[in-house]
Parts: structure tokens; C-alpha cells; sequence
């Protein structure tokens, strides 16, 4: 993972198309830059664009699978943002050209449910609209919910329905009527048995979904999910107190060098003051580009990645956001 050899395939694309669909919300058009096909994609695959300055950022693909003449995106402009975004709104102008890795499909949807509950958040929604074309076009049951806090910030919005797969997508807006608010117990409970539950968007909303779905006694096999920001309160975001790190050190088993991090420091960026590069993408424990092999040690897992079960097994972690609970860990670098 940390050698040149093992960045990721890249090609060249141009923006052929560039729209703003809602407040703080750009789509663009990728096409091939010689004018190609694409590689397939799967419902609910993202891309990783390659940015000024180093940056490489994840976006979803919201587009039907089945047109490979171009990849479609939509970018929220975020004010917290780490210049991922921005870039994008600034910089990504029609014609410009940029690189971008190939389809990762780590949301996939799920194809042996007899029904499927498309859920998002806000930008969430572009994932489950390529979920949404597949759906329609198999003609399986399904339904699309989205929740934005006000009609200004629903992509896409008055042309929403015309997406295909989108025709009955429900809104529901924050500052709406008590009527097209989202109530989850209701919306949850209206589900026939064994439907799949797809959520997308920011944590809060992923978190109750699924708290109010495990309520209800939905299978854990049936509720998928992809967070698009680590979750604040990992950050103390809430204004509580925020526990002090410590440091510790990782051991890297191909060559056998120890390596500090200070309690200051992610892995990620201890690793990189040696001058030894690990891929990353969101910096933050969402998309797993990172995801690292552990040998021995035991990880203090804070990412939004791995589930339950992968952390506690202690074999893996995320060291662009992961910390360690033993004073070392050995790494499979």
C-alpha cells in the first residue's frame, strides 16, 4: 500500500457538462477523454477524482449503469470542507481536464430483497438514484424517500422526478408542513417483511434509520448503509470534552522500522513524515481507501468503515483516523 506501484488505475476525463441543481450543489458530466467508453460501474458506486494539490476525493456516481458514455456526480459544497469540495466548484469548469480512479462499489445494492427502501439525506440521494434506475428498469418493488431541511436544497429539485427511477420520489423537507416531514417509526413500520433498507446521507439520519429499524426487528442482513462525513461527535463536535490521545508507535513488518506517532498525529501522517506514502482518500474513516492489515497490536478503531464485527477482530484499521489501544501496533506494510 505504500509504493507507487499500488495507486490506483487512472484515466484521463474531461467535464462535459456542468450544472447547479440546488443551493451549494454542482452536477457534472464526465466523459471519457479519447472519447470512450467507461468502465461498467454497479449501483451505488463511487469514483475517486484526483484534485489540485494532491487531494483525491470520493463521489458517488448517480447516474444508470447501463451509460457508459459518461459518469455523473453531484458535489455538495461544504463550509467545513478540506478543499475537496470547493475545488470541485471552483476549479471543475466545462472542458477542464482531470484524472479519476476507477468504480468502487463498497454500497451495493441489495438484489435479493423482495423490496427495496431507498433513504437519503440531502447529497446522499446519489447513490440511491443509480439504485433507483436499476430498480425501475427491473421493474422490482422499491420506494425513494429523501429528506433535505428545505426545498432550495433538494437536488435536482422540481426536476428530480424527471431521473430515471426517480417519478414517485417522496420528499420530505425540515421546514415543510408536520405532514411531509420524515417520520421514520412510520415510514419503517409501513415496510412489507424482509424489505432492504438502503440509507445514505449524513450520520444522524443513518443512525436513527437504523436504531428505529432494529427497534422494529428489521434482519441486520437488510439494512445497508454509507455514511458521505465522519460523524461530528467523533470530533466533539456535540461541545463536549474531547478524550486526550497518546502516543504510541506502529512497527512496519516488511522492513522492520519503528515509527512514533505522537498523540497529535494520525498514522497516516506519522507514516508520511518518513517518507512512506499511504493512499488515502477521505482522510476521515468513511471510505476505506486506507484500510490497512494489522498484524499484531490492537487497533482503537474510530472510523465509520468497518463493521462491528471487522473491528473487533482487530485485524484491520483505518490509520488515517484509527489510534492504537496497546502501545504498538505491527503493520502489514
Amino acid at each position: 500500500m505504500s509504493s507507487a506501484a499500488n495507486l490506483p488505475a487512472r484515466r484521463w476525463v474531461r467535464v462535459e457538462r456542468r450544472e447547479r441543481i440546488a443551493q451549494d450543489i454542482v452536477a457534472l458530466d464526465l466523459v471519457d477523454g479519447e472519447g470512450g467508453e467507461l468502465p461498467a460501474f454497479e449501483a451505488g458506486a463511487h469514483i475517486e477524482l484526483f484534485l489540485p494539490g494532491g487531494m483525491i476525493r470520493p463521489y458517488s456516481l448517480y447516474g444508470d449503469p447501463q451509460d457508459r458514455d459518461r459518469y455523473r456526480i453531484a458535489v455538495l459544497r461544504e463550509p467545513a470542507s478540506r478543499g475537496g469540495s470547493q475545488a470541485v466548484h471552483e476549479l471543475l469548469l466545462p472542458w477542464t481536464r482531470l484524472q479519476i480512479g476507477p468504480p468502487k462499489a463498497r454500497f451495493p445494492l441489495d438484489v435479493q430483497a423482495p423490496k427495496v427502501l431507498l433513504l437519503a439525506g440531502g447529497i446522499g440521494l446519489t447513490p440511491l438514484l443509480s439504485m433507483a434506475a436499476v430498480l425501475a428498469r427491473g421493474a422490482r418493488p422499491f420506494a425513494l424517500h429523501l429528506a433535505c431541511r428545505s426545498a432550495a436544497r433538494v437536488p435536482f429539485g422540481t426536476g428530480l422526478r424527471d431521473l430515471p427511477g426517480a417519478g414517485d420520489a417522496v420528499v420530505h423537507l425540515d421546514d415543510g408542513e408536520p405532514a411531509q416531514r420524515l417520520d421514520l417509526p412510520a415510514l419503517l413500520a409501513a415496510q412489507p417483511p424482509d424489505t432492504a433498507l438502503q440509507v445514505c446521507g449524513p450520520a444522524g439520519l443513518i443512525d436513527a434509520a437504523l436504531a428505529e429499524a432494529r427497534r422494529q426487528g428489521w434482519a441486520e442482513s437488510r439494512l445497508h448503509w454509507e455514511r458521505f462525513a465522519a460523524d461530528p461527535a467523533l470530533e466533539g463536535g456535540d461541545g463536549g470534552p474531547v478524550e486526550q490521545d497518546e502516543a504510541f508507535e506502529v512497527e512496519l513488518a516488511h522492513s522492520g522500522r519503528v515509527i512514533s506517532v505522537r498523540a497529535d498525529q494520525t498514522v497516516v501522517e506519522a507514516l508520511g513524515a518518513e517518507g512512506i506514502e499511504i493512499l488515502t482518500s477521505c482522510g476521515e474513516g468513511v471510505c476505506g481507501t486506507c484500510l490497512t492489515r494489522v498484524i499484531a497490536g490492537e487497533p482503537d478503531h474510530r472510523d465509520q468503515y468497518l463493521t462491528p464485527e471487522e473491528q473487533a477482530a482487530c485485524d484491520q484499521f483505518l490509520p488515517c483516523r484509527s489510534r492504537a489501544k496497546s502501545a504498538r501496533l505491527v503493520l502489514d506494510l
